[in-house]
C-alpha cells in the first residue's frame, strides 16, 4: 500500500511541474518576435508545451494500465516535440534569453521523466 501512495503522490507532483511547464510556455508566447517564423513556431511550440500538460491529465484518469501507457506515449511526443522546439528557438537565434534556455532544461528533464514513467509500465 505504502507504494501505491508514493506512486499516486509522484505522478500528482509531476502534474504539478507539467502543470508549471504549461504555464511558462504561454508566459513565453507572449514575447515572441512578430516575424513569420516567430509566430510560426511560436503556435507550434505553445499547441505542444500545453498538450503535454493536457494529455498528461487525461493518462492519469485512465482506466487500466494499457490505457494509461497508451496515453503516456502520446505525453512523450509532445514532451518530445516541446523540447525540440526550444531547441530550434535557441540553435535559430529568434529567442536565447535565460528563460528559454531554463525552460528547454526543463524539457528535457520532464521528457526524462515520462519517458521513465510510460517504460515502468
Amino acid at each position: 500500500m505504502e507504494n501505491q501512495n508514493n506512486w499516486i503522490k509522484y505522478k500528482i507532483e509531476v502534474r504539478e511541474r507539467l502543470r508549471s511547464f504549461a504555464l511558462s510556455i504561454l508566459d513565453l508566447s507572449e514575447n515572441f518576435p512578430e516575424v513569420t517564423r516567430g509566430k510560426v513556431v511560436n503556435y507550434q511550440l505553445t499547441k505542444s508545451g500545453t498538450s503535454v500538460y493536457a494529455n498528461y491529465r487525461a493518462a492519469l484518469r485512465s482506466r487500466s494500465k494499457a490505457e494509461f501507457f497508451s496515453k503516456m506515449a502520446i505525453v512523450v511526443e509532445e514532451a518530445d516535440e516541446s523540447e525540440m522546439w526550444l531547441d530550434l528557438i535557441i540553435t535559430s537565434g529568434i529567442m536565447n534569453s535565460e528563460f528559454v534556455k531554463s525552460l528547454h532544461v526543463e524539457s528535457e528533464e520532464l521528457l526524462k521523466i515520462l519517458i521513465s514513467m510510460r517504460n515502468k509500465l
